[in-house]
């Protein structure tokens, strides 16, 4: 009968020249006896150059199942109450929920910011609001700043218009006062020619009764 041939030593020299364990050690069958002169970790290398010897494959532990379970629950399958262990709060914590939404918000404020969308005083009383829960998603704070900047500029506008109409107001009331200053003006000095042809009348009617007083008494 074939006498098996014991083939320990060289097992365990494989697996200490592969670095792996001696179950992942496969000796030929076929070349038993070869394999079995093999006593030095020399001669096992040899042989594995020469593929009597071969480290086995890893063993394939699928993740096939795994990922298409995951796949379903990203979907929302496998997910109702009768799968549910912890409580709503521990499965997903308010806090963590709270944390998200505040650097949502305050990722936005500082691009806005940055960007020069709004200025940092609308900036400050925007984080206080934030920090004090009342926008409770990107979209409102959106919807916030944008209403907010609309009402800036229509004060704005309307604060522009005020003061246009108001130096135009100045600007008329200079004109009415230089007009009715004019008038007044003119008044005077029309007064003054009449009194000086008045005056100068009577001083050219005095001056021919004078004259004429004096022939009158030259004649006497």
């Amino acid at each position: 009968p074939n006498k098996m041939v014991l083939l320990r030593l060289q097992k365990r020299l494989a697996a200490s020249v592969l670095k792996c364990g001696k179950r992942k050690i496969w000796l030929d069958p076929n070349e038993a006896n070869e394999i079995s002169n093999a006593n030095s970790r020399q001669n096992v290398r040899k042989l594995i150059k020469n593929g009597l010897i071969i480290k086995k494959p890893q063993v394939v532990h699928s993740r096939a199942r795994a990922l298409r379970f995951a796949a379903a629950r990203r979907k929302g399958r496998h997910t109702g109450y009768g799968k549910r262990r912890g409580t709503a709060n521990a499965r997903m914590p308010s806090k963590v929920l709270w944390m998200r939404r505040q650097r949502v918000l305050r990722r936005l404020l500082k691009k806005y910011r940055e960007s020069k969308k709004i200025d940092r005083h609308l900036y400050h009383e925007l984080y206080l609001k934030s920090k004090g829960n009342v926008f409770k998603n990107k979209r409102v704070l959106m919807e916030f700043i944008h209403k907010r900047k609309a009402e800036d500029a229509r004060q704005r506008q309307l604060a522009d218009l005020a003061a246009r109409r108001r130096e135009k107001n100045k600007v008329s009331r200079a004109r009415r006062e230089e007009r009715i200053a004019k008038k007044k003006q003119d008044m005077i000095d029309s007064f003054a020619a009449e009194d000086e042809k008045k005056g100068s009348s009577s001083s050219s009617s005095k001056k021919k009764k004078k004259k004429k007083q004096a022939k009158e008494e030259s004649d006497a």
